[in-house]
């Protein structure tokens, strides 16, 4: 048995999508779906161990950041994965010092999504995103460690490996 997975988003067509793709990758999975912060509590207290919630961050309900942090503190053992179309970086940064296990964009390619939900399951801690716009890098103003960091990157390592390789935390 995969476990349960909750698919909190408020969109039906991407509910749908997202529904679809956990249940070709995880076919064994107990999937629920949710519209809103209330379904998502709702399923929560009928019982049962959540294994996943994959939430959207621009939910109806989830009106501030302090309720990711309600979410995650209910679900200590859950696997939460958020799901948005936001590509704001120091957001994204928030979202993951508030307890996410990992933060997918809704802008990547669908197997692409599907990877990195597999991905952020098996433990890594995953962001990934297509950034509406980047802004050049001027690799003249980064120390040392952040080149290093950046040469891995540009090597196609994960999070988890260049943290390996830096030994530091992912």
């Amino acid at each position: 048995m995969t476990g349960r997975i909750i698919i909190a988003d408020d969109h039906p067509m991407f509910r749908e999508a997202m529904l679809r793709t956990v249940q070709r990758l995880l076919p064994d999975a107990v999937v629920q779906e949710a519209g809103d912060l209330d379904g998502v509590l709702a399923l929560i207290r009928e019982g049962g161990e959540v294994d996943t919630l994959i939430l959207d961050l621009r939910f109806p309900g989830l009106t501030c950041m302090s309720q990711l942090v309600d979410l995650r503190q209910q679900l200590r053992r859950t696997t939460l994965i958020v799901v948005s179309m936001v590509d704001d970086p120091a957001l994204i940064d928030q979202v993951m010092a508030l307890g996410a296990d990992g933060f997918i964009g809704k802008n990547i390619a669908p197997d692409e999504i599907g990877q990195a939900l597999l991905a952020i399951r098996e433990g890594e801690v995953l962001v990934k995103f297509a950034p509406s716009g980047l802004l050049p890098l001027d690799t003249h103003t980064l120390t040392a460690r952040q080149q290093d960091v950046l040469r891995l990157i540009a090597q196609g390592k994960t999070n988890k490996e260049i943290a390996k390789a830096l030994d530091i935390s992912p």
